[in-house]
């Protein structure tokens, strides 16, 4: 008792954007131009909204599924916030909400805030329901709860602990009847948070996680040579994916250059804008003979 549990989580990703950025640098630093630092890039690129709005994402980590690139077509997302949402939305459960996650970002549908008081807490997913976060936010400022109370509810919720909700569900609405909360509205509202609770989304888990899709959508749209080889190397043992890969370099206008003994390396490499095609990707060829030639 007393510990605390952490989990790891290690993405081959990491080392794709580490890999890309390292070829990136080697290139533009001998043109005497200052080195890429993926952490410093901008949330807020044209090119990179471009690039996810045609759903080019093959090599992009979380959005290359059919289901995420019809999303991202019908979405055509411009904000990072969008990109945290829609990752939190596609799973079972709150798949259901994106349809109308879309329609009220175009205007098609009108956002339901349920209460004016809601609105500062709902208005960024246009009174979608999508994360923990935000029942907690409720919570407190309808319910009256704590900041413990509010996260107390959370669990309560999420774990599905019955015994309990009941309960909780009368401090809320005995909480929200006191902020001026009609009791009937206070009650739909809780049946709300608590269906939402069942698989609602950790805002801040789906925040960092949502760095790497854009760093890897920003790579593909500035540098998709780099970002292309550095892709292949990882996946080089994949035929499927490979072969998906060369499909989406012919896309791109990007030469696949075959193996050469004298030119390729044990890794796909860049070479005169053209992607090399890796020694160690010869099927029969290990590593080991690679490193060797």
């Amino acid at each position: 008792t007393g510990l605390i549990k952490f989990d790891f989580l290690g993405l081959k990703t990491l080392t794709v954007i580490q890999e890309a950025v390292d070829m990136i640098n080697d290139r533009i630093t001998k043109e005497g131009r200052t080195p890429l630092n993926i952490s410093e890039i901008s949330l807020t690129d044209a090119d990179t909204y471009a690039l996810l709005q045609r759903a080019e994402t093959d090599g992009i980590f979380q959005l290359e599924s059919g289901g995420m690139r019809k999303v991202l077509r019908d979405l055509a997302p411009t904000t990072f916030e969008e990109i945290i949402a829609v990752i939190s939305l596609y799973r079972p459960g709150p798949m259901d909400s994106i349809p109308s996650y879309i329609n009220r970002k175009h205007g098609v549908e009108d956002p339901d805030y349920m209460h004016p008081i809601l609105e500062d807490i709902l208005k960024e997913t246009y009174g979608v329901m999508i994360y923990q976060e935000q029942v907690m936010q409720i919570a407190q400022k309808m319910g009256g709860y704590t900041m413990g109370g509010a996260d107390g509810l959370r669990k309560v919720m999420g774990k599905k602990i019955k015994e309990k909700i009941p309960l909780e569900r009368e401090k809320f609405v005995t909480g929200s009847v006191k902020n001026g909360i009609e009791q009937r509205l206070a009650e739909a509202i809780f049946d709300r948070m608590a269906k939402f609770a069942e698989y609602g989304f950790n805002k801040s888990h789906a925040a960092a996680y949502s760095v790497v899709p854009s760093q890897t959508a920003y790579l593909k749209a500035h540098y998709p040579v780099e970002f292309m080889a550095a892709t292949m190397t990882y996946d080089m043992q994949n035929t499927d994916k490979l072969a998906l890969y060369k499909k989406e370099l012919i896309h791109l206008k990007i030469k696949l250059l075959p193996p050469d003994v004298n030119a390729s390396f044990v890794h796909f490499a860049v070479e005169n804008k053209a992607v090399r095609y890796a020694l160690t990707a010869v099927k029969g060829a290990g590593e080991g003979a690679a490193q060797a030639v």
